[in-house]
């Protein structure tokens, strides 16, 4: 398939790779110049412009924001404005269910479909083409989309022909993630400052009640304070949780967790975290029990 895909951070990259590597016809597009170099190499033609990358049925964009998204789809030279009519913009990023909407609205206005694709998993679940995807948008626009998600992921979630479902469910899904950092954060100070290693510890926990990935990949950051280089920088993590409590206050759904989780991706950036994983603010417990998660359990 002729697909265009447009952001090549570290999930975009690895994402348009696994296209080219299933022998997808691929064009790559990124603001900042020589991010595209590698998949080059692997066959990929560069655009210079958003519009070069949309002559296809298909086009991705994998982007920070809202903000960022916006940039490429609207103007001249956007995506509305370039890409042919009954092809495919599918958005991967983690964007807000107003844009979402927003999106949909425009993209049938310009006669071409629109499916929100969020995945699950970090830069190098990614690399290896084992994301999950949850997808949402019209059945025919589904099906075009499929093989492109297999080639990304490990398996595709269809959950609604509303576009803006998917977002929510990615955004709720982020907002568990990040509420699993400040708990095990508090419990790893709690049983480190009384002695126990913090290492047997989380082998227990993941073990036995909590053997879910998110606690084995993320538990081993928060133990070993391994918060760089970012897989998923703090910012992107608070811009999420900002954005779960937009969208609850529209459903009026009050989420105490994440307004303190905002507050405590807050506290992370005053002590200058704006540069660590998201996952950072699960070592926040242990400075605010006068210790270090990596002091804790040495006596």
């Amino acid at each position: 398939m002729k697909v265009g895909f447009i952001g090549l951070g570290h999930m975009g990259a690895a994402m348009a790779g696994n296209l080219l590597q299933a022998s997808h016809d691929v064009t790559v597009y990124n603001r900042t110049p020589g991010k595209d170099e590698d998949l080059r190499h692997k066959g990929a033609h560069a655009a210079s412009q958003v519009s070069d990358a949309c002559k296809g049925k298909v086009v991705f964009t994998m982007l920070a924001d809202d903000h960022a998204v916006e940039s490429v789809v609207y103007g001249d030279r956007g995506i509305l404005a370039n890409l042919p009519k009954g092809a495919v913009h599918i958005s991967a990023s983690t964007i807000s269910v107003a844009l979402s909407e927003r999106l949909t609205a425009d993209h049938a206005e310009a006669g071409q479909q629109f499916i929100a694709a969020p995945v699950f998993g970090r830069p190098n679940v990614a690399t290896a083409g084992q994301l999950f995807v949850i997808a949402a948008g019209a059945p025919d626009a589904i099906e075009i989309a499929l093989p492109l998600f297999d080639a990304i992921g490990q398996k595709t979630f269809v959950v609604s022909e509303t576009p803006k479902a998917a977002n929510l469910v990615k955004l709720s899904g982020n907002f568990l993630i990040a509420s699993v950092f400040e708990s095990l954060g508090e419990a790893l100070a709690l049983v480190g400052k009384g002695g126990i290693d913090k290492h047997q510890y989380l082998d227990i926990l993941t073990s036995t009640l909590f053997g879910a990935p998110v606690y084995k990949t993320y538990g081993a950051l928060v133990a070993d304070e391994t918060f760089e280089p970012a897989g998923f920088a703090a910012p992107l993590g608070y811009k999420d949780i900002r954005l779960v409590l937009a969208v609850a206050e529209d459903l009026r759904v009050p989420l105490p967790l994440a307004s303190l989780l905002r507050d405590r991706f807050l506290t992370l950036f005053a002590h200058g975290g704006d540069k660590l994983d998201w996952s950072a603010i699960g070592g926040l417990a242990a400075k605010d029990a006068g210790t270090r998660i990596s002091e804790a359990g040495a006596s």
